[in-house]
């Protein structure tokens, strides 16, 4: 019977220890959570010269001239009928303030292209061709 009770209270003390442990776990505050600084955005976008601007429906951020901003233009071309034609993009990019004074507060850095959007349109219009 002493042993039977021994055990009782040695299993009775480790579940109790337990609980302690994830009392202090459970309490802990919440991590906040950070905004991705990397965005994905769905605009009109035109290239001209050394300029280029992406335009949605609430927005306008000049776009960075780097290689990826030059990619996009060349795969943005076959769908424009004339050179200031914009065509529908889907992108990643970083918002940044505009290092120079003229132009837009804020400019985009491109980081990923996801899709050309005018290019169902392309098709569909090559079809009723």
């Amino acid at each position: 019977m002493k042993k039977l009770l021994l055990i009782f209270a040695i299993a009775l003390t480790a579940f109790s220890c337990q609980d302690e442990g994830r009392e202090d776990l459970m309490n802990q505050p919440e991590t906040e959570k950070v905004p991705d600084s990397i965005q994905t955005l769905t605009g009109d976008f035109i290239y001209a010269r050394d300029e280029a601007i992406l335009r949605g429906s609430d927005f306008i951020y000049g776009v960075s001239i780097d290689s990826m901003s030059k990619i996009l233009a060349k795969q943005v071309q076959p769908f424009q009928k004339e050179d200031f034609d914009m065509v529908a993009v889907k992108v990643k990019g970083k918002i940044i303030t505009n290092p120079r004074q003229d132009g837009w507060d804020e400019n985009i850095e491109i980081r990923e292209i996801l899709e050309i959007l005018e290019t169902e349109k392309a098709t569909e219009q090559n079809e009723e061709e």
